[in-house]
């Protein structure tokens, strides 16, 4: 594993470099997951959290990962994923945004997160948010045809004691393109409850990926939301990762952009 290091405050910060996945692929298709993995660096000795917390939702997106690969597989597309926490540093959140390193996550404070200085976020930014940046930009740049940015998250069933109903999300911004071909598909096609925009959309600040790397350049994009209890299983996680791809490739068919892979 590739390890990238900065000079902090008070010493060297190490972490592991973004992970790209079948760079071969020769779809067009960049799927993309920001919140694919719980590590958090040791220097940081686990943010302050204890052992069930590091466990749960707000350290990183249960099951996003293992669907992001079964689209990545089926579809011959590159993916580009974050191998560190969330907390450490959200890879979807700019760094002037104060919930790129939250002091508080849902209900939960993260004591490691409080009180940083400028000093202390500039090297996460350094450490995390620059190098995923510019390996997804990289991905993008070395496409055949223009890239099509497909970023695949998951979400709590109960957030600050609310049940969510919404089980799954078809998100987008400005761009509603790929989004309004996918949700004319999933009406004919599952039993789920699946909404735009829901259950986060562009005011919570949850589109940065897209607004940075597809929107400038007028790429196909769209986000997924996933609620984490679908993805309980690696049969729940490749059933999930089956129909999405099938939705994603029928809905860029509408757009007429050719996808190889498996068939919807």
């Amino acid at each position: 594993m590739t390890r990238l290091a900065v000079q902090a405050p008070d010493g060297v910060f190490t972490a592991p470099a973004p992970l790209v996945v079948n760079a071969g692929g020769k779809s067009p298709v960049i799927v993309v997951c920001e919140h694919a993995s719980s590590f958090i660096p040791p220097e940081l000795h686990s943010l302050g959290l204890n052992a069930d917390t590091l466990e749960s939702h707000i350290v990183w997106d249960p099951g996003a990962m293992a669907v992001a690969r079964g689209i990545s597989s089926r579809l011959d597309a590159v993916l580009v994923a974050s191998q560190i926490s969330r907390l450490v540093y959200d890879c979807n959140r700019p760094p002037g945004s104060q919930d790129a390193v939250p002091a508080k996550s849902e209900i939960f404070d993260v004591p490691g997160n409080q009180a940083l200085s400028q000093a202390d976020r500039d090297v996460r930014i350094a450490l995390v948010y620059e190098p995923f940046r510019s390996c997804l930009e990289s991905v993008i740049a070395d496409r055949r045809s223009p890239g099509v940015i497909v970023t695949v998250h998951s979400f709590t069933p109960v957030y600050k004691g609310h049940v969510r109903e919404v089980e799954l999300g078809i998100l987008h911004d400005q761009d509603s393109r790929l989004a309004d071909a996918m949700l004319g598909n999933t009406r004919k096609h599952t039993s789920l409850n699946v909404l735009r925009n829901e259950p986060y959309g562009p005011a919570d600040g949850v589109t940065h990926t897209l607004r940075e790397s597809a929107l400038p350049s007028g790429l196909h994009n769209v986000m997924i939301e996933i609620r984490n209890d679908l993805l309980a299983t690696h049969q729940d996680q490749d059933a999930m990762a089956a129909m999405l791809s099938g939705w994603i490739m029928s809905g860029l068919r509408k757009l007429d952009v050719a996808v190889p892979g498996e068939g919807a």
